[in-house]
């Protein structure tokens, strides 16, 4: 089939190398002109495993290309496009809405450029209901007789994992309003074997907030419990383990720590309650997760004045600036609310990251920090050391060498990444979340 993927981010970018995956011809648009530019040059701007591969792949053998132009990217060797998947970026404003300015920007310019029938498709987390701006602004600026459908297609990537989720998803969901629009939308999907829900436009729309709103909700539970586990001595991952077993909630999203991050979780949170609250209810429950997590990012301050005392003048080396391992996104990052609390505090802060620190300077909230690339640099000195995101590479470290290297050797896992007997073994102060 002949695709058009507006939005060269982390969606549209792995969505369009997917789908070209899969055997489809794929133009990618994006208004970003040097990104264009460096795509077509061959150059991946994001770091996720198995995309470049894939994109240069593809890429040779003419089934990948990208335009700077939705007129140029909705036709493809003289002929129409029959798909159009909109990608763009939907940030938070600051009351939690989303802003789908971009959204309906692209409806306007795909409408401009319609000559015959095709589906544009909702890729972008959007709030429900927007699939009706979306036809309604197609409608107005379409010429008159040219036919289309809208259709809601969530997508449910996770970064560090996305070309896998693409690939191998758990479900596949098609929110339509025809029958026509749903036969194109099987045929694109067609090559992945996958369970395929075909719901109504509105209910495809709230399946992907609701879902990662219950997930979140899922962090910051076990997060609360291990707040309960440290006030009386208990394991918080035994207690989630004994959780876990039980088939009805299952072991996923149960790992305690310093708060999620990310630019979905926190985004689609904020956005789902805002809707609610917006049709007469309010969601309490999404406003507790949210208060849950902002207070779990205090945790490494906490522990640092249970054991150091005064905090200004002191240096903390901190392992990871991601969100999460397997990506360079800081988008919302633990790591960014962290440096803010820290240097409020007059701490001295290095930091250390296996991808991130080339996107670390672009960040308000890092201004200050030393950034280092060698991580036995960053913990050289330090009084602390607090672990933020669990890479695999800060796993392995030789813990032996770096006991030497601290002024003071206390390790703070926010990731409860190492074991707490073998670190004070080794002579270490240790602290983890939710553990004795």
């Amino acid at each position: 089939m002949k695709i058009c993927v507006v939005g060269c981010g982390y969606v549209g970018l792995v969505t369009g190398a997917c789908l070209a995956e899969i055997g489809h011809q794929v133009v990618c648009v994006d208004s970003d002109k040097k990104k264009i530019a460096a795509l077509k040059a061959g150059k991946v701007p994001i770091h996720e495993p198995g995309l470049e591969a894939i994109f240069k792949k593809n890429a040779r053998h003419k089934r990948l290309s990208f335009a700077s132009s939705i007129k140029e990217g909705m036709r493809i060797k003289n002929s129409p496009v029959e798909v159009v998947f909109i990608a763009v970026g939907t940030p938070p404003r600051e009351d939690g809405s989303a802003d789908l300015s971009a959204v309906e920007n692209v409806a306007a310019e795909v409408a401009q450029n319609l000559s015959g029938y095709a589906v544009i498709v909702d890729k972008s987390t959007v709030p429900v209901e927007t699939g009706e701006w979306v036809y309604k602004t197609v409608a107005r600026l379409a010429k008159k007789g040219v036919e289309f459908d809208v259709v809601s297609n969530p997508e449910f990537l996770s970064e560090g994992s996305a070309v896998k989720d693409f690939m191998n998803p758990d479900r596949i969901v098609l929110g339509v309003a025809s029958p026509r629009s749903e036969k194109v939308m099987r045929k694109v999907y067609e090559p992945i074997d996958s369970t395929v829900l075909v719901t109504d436009v509105k209910s495809a729309e709230l399946i992907k907030h609701a879902s990662n709103s219950f997930l979140a909700m899922k962090i910051s539970y076990i997060n609360a419990v291990s707040i309960l586990c440290e006030k009386v001595g208990a394991d918080v991952g035994l207690v989630a383990k004994g959780m876990g077993l039980d088939r009805r909630i299952g072991p996923m999203f149960f790992n305690a720590g310093i708060g999620f991050g990310g630019f979905c979780f926190p985004k689609d949170l904020e956005a789902f309650y805002w809707i609610a609250r917006k049709k007469g209810y309010d969601f309490q429950m999404l406003k507790a997760v949210k208060e849950v997590n902002e207070f779990q990012k205090t945790w490494i301050i906490r522990k640092l004045e249970e054991h150091l005392w005064n905090l200004e003048g002191k240096t903390v080396a901190m392992l990871g600036l991601a969100f999460k391992p397997n990506t360079d996104d800081m988008r919302f990052a633990p790591s960014l609310d962290i440096a803010l609390h820290l240097k409020d505090r007059g701490v001295k802060i290095r930091a250390t990251d296996p991808v991130a620190l080339d996107r670390a300077p672009f960040w308000p909230q890092m201004k200050g920090v030393v950034l280092c690339k060698d991580v036995y640099q960053c913990l050289q000195g330090a009084d602390a050391v607090a672990v933020v995101t669990d890479w695999p590479e800060f796993k392995d470290l030789d813990f032996k060498r770096i006991f030497g290297l601290l002024k003071n050797p206390l390790i703070l896992d926010g990731r409860n990444l190492y074991d707490p007997q073998k670190m004070r073994s080794l002579g270490f102060t240790y602290c983890g979340v939710g553990r004795p």
